[in-house]
């Protein structure tokens, strides 16, 4: 089961923090983590993406090529939220299966598709607010807020509230780290 990496517009080392503080040993193991290497505006460009994951010449353990029927997990931050929801949407279109997609601090960025969708933000303005333009099934927000980059560079650190509107009006709320909700996701996941 793929991981695709979607970053924003940040240093790439910031990206690699994440994976090793952020994503439990066990999933990486599982699976193939795709780190999207587009830097700044391309973060934003869903066609360079999805040229990335479909690129099948040059380093094939890093593309996805013709494994269309391989479900994928898009886990993806800030500007990198914007093109990773067009990317998944045009992978599913060409045949692919998304299981998951994961916006971390995507705030302002509308999410629609026919895959589960999930969001992470640093705040509770921001997880609200941004549930008018699609919020799915399970999300996280951070309680106490924290600055933007911290959900990237130190979820482990993050502390909030899983929410879940699912369940109604007024949901149960748990208290746990980003680190810990993200982790919980993919083992959702990973038992489908």
């Amino acid at each position: 089961m793929p991981i695709i990496i979607c970053p924003g517009i940040h240093e790439p080392e910031l990206t690699v923090r994440f994976i090793q503080r952020c994503l439990n040993k066990d999933h990486t193991k599982a699976v193939d983590i795709l780190i999207y290497p587009g830097q700044g505006y391309l973060t934003l460009s869903t066609f360079h993406i999805l040229h990335f994951l479909c690129d099948s010449f040059g380093a094939p353990s890093y593309r996805l090529g013709n494994k269309l029927e391989s479900p994928v997990i898009f886990i993806c931050f800030s500007a990198g939220v914007v093109g990773g929801i067009g990317a998944a949407t045009g992978w599913q279109l060409l045949g692919g299966h998304v299981q998951a997609f994961i916006a971390i601090d995507g705030w302002g960025v509308p999410l629609a598709g026919n895959f589960p969708i999930h969001r992470l933000s640093h705040d509770y303005f921001t997880h609200w607010t941004s549930a008018y333009l699609g919020l799915g099934e399970n999300n996280f927000y951070a309680e106490p807020a924290v600055d933007h980059l911290s959900m990237w560079h130190s979820p482990q650190s993050v502390q909030g509230q899983w929410v879940n509107p699912s369940v109604g009006f007024s949901p149960p709320k748990n208290y746990l780290s980003a680190s810990e909700f993200l982790n919980r996701l993919l083992e959702r996941y990973k038992e489908k």
